[in-house]
């Protein structure tokens, strides 16, 4: 059958379920019961992948001690903290499923999702997102803020989702593997995702107050993403000849320096004693030409950096588990 020949040009694993953890000590062990639970009521082979993110408690000694128990664990350990973006990176980038989910290691994400996600994905779908319809968390440090981010998010990326900020998601691995995460761009997946012609769609899912550990949610992260929200913008609309981008800008200031040089020109013929604004206007034609230059040749540079590809990971891990 065609499924039976997928599996062995791939690994014989149908989903990767991705977890990143910091601090989560209370949260690993009730996670991965759950996570197992669901696993095994879809009847298909499978690997979770834990990402500790340089947890400082007994996070990475309570997965090893699982792991002893359960081959389909798999661990992934940080030197030290890289964020979420990168913990996410690392646990696609070691992944070997056909489907990759991943999820939060809280406890608020329900694994119990996870079938249902993946029923969706067999319509046709390269990403499923999940949607925190009844979210259960602080309504004004996080439910006002993540609306916010929400609207901006899905109106500079064209991807209309009721929340992008929910890390239950499911991939086709085809498509995930060929994402780069970096600053906060895990809320951002679909959106590249949609770069890379991905069929994307939402479906609720359920959401659970924090009972152990400590929220990593802070209202500086809204900056951040806002800060990364600007360059996807230009990433989105630029990432296949960023020359546009550059070289237009390099062409506004050619153009006007031409017009400044005409300008000079006239009022050196009609201003025969002007001659300290005459040297002001020169260098200031003289200035924006080279800054127009100096556009061009930016970008010049990144397209050839979008050519070549950029091999550089945004985290280092230490150890990797089989």
């Amino acid at each position: 059958m065609a499924n039976g020949n997928n599996k062995k040009k791939s690994t014989g694993l149908a989903v990767s379920v991705v977890v990143p953890v910091y601090n989560e000590e209370e949260n690993v062990s009730i996670l991965h019961e759950r996570i197992s639970a669901a696993m095994h009521s879809i009847k298909k082979p499978y690997e979770i992948i834990m990402v500790d993110d340089g947890s400082r408690d007994r996070t990475l000694e309570v997965l090893c001690d699982i792991q002893k128990d359960d081959p389909n664990l798999r661990v992934v350990k940080f030197r030290r903290n890289f964020g979420q973006s990168a913990a996410m990176a690392a646990g696609f980038d070691a992944a070997r499923g056909d489907i990759v989910v991943a999820m939060d290691g809280d406890l608020q994400n329900d694994p119990g999702d996870i079938p249902l996600l993946l029923e969706k994905m067999d319509e046709g779908f390269d990403v499923v997102s999940g949607w925190r319809k009844n979210r259960k968390d602080n309504m004004l440090i996080r439910k006002v803020p993540s609306k916010i981010a929400n609207r901006l998010i899905c109106s500079v990326t064209g991807v209309d989702l009721h929340d992008t900020g929910c890390s239950l998601k499911a991939f086709r691995k085809e498509i995930i593997k060929r994402i780069r995460l970096y600053g906060e761009l895990h809320r951002f997946i679909p959106a590249l995702a949609k770069i890379e012609g991905a069929r994307i769609t939402e479906m609720a899912v359920n959401h659970h107050p924090r009972i152990y550990g400590q929220s990593k949610y802070n209202i500086t992260r809204t900056f951040r993403v806002i800060m990364d929200l600007t360059s996807l913008n230009l990433f989105l609309k630029y990432f296949n000849n960023p020359l546009q981008f550059f070289g237009g800008l390099g062409l506004i200031l050619m153009f006007i320096a031409g017009i400044i040089g005409m300008l000079t020109l006239g009022f050196a013929f009609t201003h025969d004693n002007a001659v300290s604004s005459m040297n002001i206007l020169i260098t200031l034609t003289f200035l924006l030409v080279i800054l127009s230059f100096q556009f061009i040749f930016f970008g010049l540079l990144a397209a050839l950096i979008v050519k070549t590809g950029n091999k550089k990971s945004a985290y280092l891990v230490e150890t990797l588990t089989k």
